[in-house]
């Protein structure tokens, strides 16, 4: 319990900061993220509990990454996560999981995440920001990857790419979970980075 009220307070204190630094009101970030001035206000007061999709939303409106507004000061030059230390931003109802692992530094900041992909459940995403492009590895398993509503099947093994401004789904398929580390590669930019 003290872990998740310490999480929130470190994402209201980076979702305040990105916000200052770009100069909008908690009513301008509201309306381009789509996100109710109210849920901000609870956010940048550490109260609530934002969803994956809220956060993704805030993060691409700001310029920066998702763990941009998870995460406290960098220690130190390694950073090394264990996936059963980061506790996950989505589960779904079939027990599916996405862990957002870290994210590098730098002008051109890359997510990486382990997500578990139970059979027939599916995490649908908005289009990101223009830019951004995924990398999804299946390491045991199958998905089905929908991009722009064309599906792509991958299997153990495989790695596919895209361009993450277009709406996309990852779907479970077969009968065993799928397991896959997906890369998100966010654009260059003045307030990107971790």
């Amino acid at each position: 319990m003290a872990e998740t009220a310490t999480a929130l307070r470190t994402v209201a204190h980076n979702v305040r900061a990105a916000r200052i630094r770009a100069g909008l009101s908690l009513e301008e970030l509201g309306r381009r993220a789509q996100v109710s001035k109210g849920a901000l206000v609870a956010l940048e007061k550490a109260q609530g509990n934002p969803n994956l999709a809220t956060l993704v939303r805030l993060a691409d409106t700001l310029g920066i990454s998702v763990s941009a507004l998870m995460q406290g000061p960098h220690e130190g030059r390694v950073r090394i996560a264990a996936a059963d230390a980061v506790a996950p931003l989505w589960t779904g109802e079939r027990g599916s999981e996405a862990r957002l692992m870290l994210t590098t530094s730098g002008p051109a900041p890359v997510e990486v995440w382990r997500w578990r992909l139970e059979p027939d459940e599916e995490y649908p995403s908005h289009p990101h920001q223009a830019g951004v492009v995924e990398t999804v590895s299946v390491t045991a398993g199958r998905m089905v990857l929908v991009v722009d509503g064309t599906e792509h099947t991958l299997e153990a093994g495989q790695t596919a790419t895209f361009d993450g401004d277009t709406p996309h789904t990852y779907r479970g398929a077969g009968t065993e979970p799928c397991h896959l580390i997906m890369t998100v590669h966010l654009p260059p930019g003045p307030t990107a980075g971790g």
